[in-house]
């Protein structure tokens, strides 16, 4: 598995040449038919490490917001230094925030300093994994047979909440501290998914939905009948402080934001699996060129 380029703590989409007839109510259009993007220009979109839907819709947003007359910024850190510098205007936006669960506590600590711009993916959620073809289906069976799988949980970074809340829920619900819980990147996690793919050995990783390796690898999610990981959950635009102030334009298309989980798993497979580089913008507009109806609704 490849690394991503991040700027920041340590590593975890899209649409590209719009030229729109019109633009957004209120909003002039500059004499080659794009929206104007006023005097705040530069945008900096935050970006969290190893999390590849959200880099997926960064670099979709990157896109089309230069596109459309921005000067567009990602910048990769982990989510509290994110939440941290969008109160402060660091950052401007960012496309990842799980909610009501994952980064709650984000929330509740810097929430009064942010505004949430709604959710476009309704249908994300944490889960466990195993190889398709494992001896068991649920987390309830997994203590009893930890050594189908070397006693060991392969986690990602140390700062997501998927990581925290296998800590303090899953392990103690079902009763797995005698397993290792290995805290390390989301990039290791797929490492060793990959390597156990290819061996044919039993493997068990932290993950989540939507992500690429559900199309990659053949690997099922275990039952959480203790409802210990919680339930599906949105995935949020958050705006810094002066977000919705400085980029009024940009807030408004983002609240009408919306993407299903196969649009992205689509575009996350050209460019996390199907290619093997860092230069995501040639992929990405092949993808725009797929998908021109979508595209062109993100900024109608």
């Amino acid at each position: 598995m490849k690394k991503r380029n991040i700027s920041g703590a340590v590593a975890l989409g899209a649409a590209a040449a719009l030229t729109l007839a019109g633009c957004s109510a209120g909003t002039p259009a500059n004499d080659s038919g794009s929206t104007d993007a006023g005097e705040n220009q530069e945008i900096t979109l935050a970006v969290f490490n190893g999390w590849d839907e959200g880099i997926a819709a960064s670099e979709l947003w990157k896109a089309v917001l230069e596109e459309n007359g921005y000067d567009v910024e990602l910048e990769y850190a982990d989510p509290a230094a994110v939440y941290l510098g969008l109160t402060t205007d660091d950052y401007d936006v960012t496309l990842d925030t799980w909610l009501p669960i994952t980064h709650s506590d984000y929330m509740e600590q810097y929430g009064d300093d942010l505004v949430d711009l709604g959710a476009w993916n309704d249908e994300a959620a944490l889960t466990i994994a195993v190889n398709e073809d494992a001896p068991i289906d649920s987390l309830a069976e997994l203590a009893d047979n930890a050594d189908l799988f070397g006693n060991t949980i392969v986690g990602i970074e140390a700062g997501a909440g998927l990581t925290r809340i296998t800590e303090e829920a899953v392990i103690p619900s079902y009763g797995l501290e005698g397993m290792d819980f290995t805290i390390s990147s989301t990039p290791a996690m797929l490492a060793e998914l990959q390597a156990a793919t290819d061996a044919g050995d039993n493997v068990l990783v932290t993950l989540w939905r939507p992500h690429w390796a559900y199309d990659a690898f053949p690997i099922k999610d275990l039952a959480d009948p203790e409802g210990a990981l919680g339930d599906a959950e949105g995935i949020h635009s958050i705006g810094g402080k002066s977000f919705e102030e400085n980029f009024p334009e940009v807030a408004e298309w983002l609240k009408s934001f919306k993407m299903s989980s196969e649009l992205l798993y689509s575009l996350e497979n050209v460019m996390f699996n199907e290619y093997d580089g860092d230069d995501y913008g040639p992929i990405v507009a092949e993808w725009i060129e797929e998908n021109r109806d979508y595209v062109d609704s993100l900024t109608s």
